[in-house]
């Protein structure tokens, strides 16, 4: 902590600084940063003591600064997947992915703790390899793209849970109906590639029921069983450029 035993008595020549700067010096504490301040002067030299005073403010306030800095990153999309699974038939599964997509993601430097997510996906660019059945999932009975054009994701948190697990929560909307999800993480790790970029890679697992957004078009087969599930696997890969 930040008290008058720990400097020379001349430091407070004025009382008004060491109002301002214990808070400062005691964040800077907090977040586990060490730095040494002596300032060896008489009373003689109380025009140096208040200029070295001002320096000392300047820097704890600029370190104050960045160490709140907020770092963004941007999606590459070349190297980002957004897949899903259903099944069908009971019996095997089919993929798909969205090929249009873009997002915003903010951190504390490169710790990504509670990171600030913001992801929309355009529905119109779905695929599944079958031109018929992308138009089937484009009406009404599906996403009715025209519609609601996006599918949007807002992180509301992103812990920890080991050294390269994370656990995320966010809301998801789809036909404007909004939805808290749950989706697994793996960090990859941080890498710069060749051309001097800073790259972070993951990969997000998850599953929702089709069935709370109004996608609840259905067929039931003879011996039971749905002709396509409720359930949807999600499967998105990314990878982040530091910006």
């Amino acid at each position: 902590m930040f008290s008058r035993d720990a400097v020379h008595p001349d430091f407070f020549l004025n009382g008004r600084i060491y109002n301002i700067l214990k808070p400062i010096w005691n964040l800077k504490n907090a977040l586990g940063v060490t730095t040494h301040i002596y300032i060896k002067t008489k009373h003689k030299q109380k025009g140096n003591t208040m200029l070295h005073i001002k320096k000392m403010f300047i820097l704890l306030v600029v370190f104050a600064v960045s160490s709140f800095a907020q770092t963004k990153w941007t999606f590459d999309k070349t190297h980002t997947q957004v897949k899903f699974t259903v099944t069908h038939l009971v019996i095997t599964e089919v993929e798909g992915n969205f090929s249009s997509f873009d997002g915003s993601v903010e951190t504390n430097g490169d710790n990504f703790d509670n990171a600030k997510i913001n992801f929309t996906i355009d529905v119109a660019s779905i695929n599944t390899d079958n031109e018929k059945r992308d138009e089937h999932l484009k009406s009404d009975d599906f996403f009715s793209a025209d519609k609601f054009a996006k599918i949007t994701f807002v992180g509301k948190s992103l812990k920890k849970i080991s050294d390269k697990k994370y656990k995320l929560v966010g809301d998801i909307t789809i036909r404007d109906i909004t939805k808290e999800i749950e989706l697994d993480v793996k960090y990859n790790g941080i890498v710069n590639d060749p051309w001097g970029n800073t790259k972070a890679g993951f990969k997000l697992t998850g599953e929702l029921d089709r069935f709370d957004f109004g996608l609840k078009w259905n067929a039931l087969l003879e011996a039971g069983g749905a002709v396509v599930s409720k359930e949807v696997g999600l499967t998105i890969n990314v990878e982040l450029t530091k910006s």
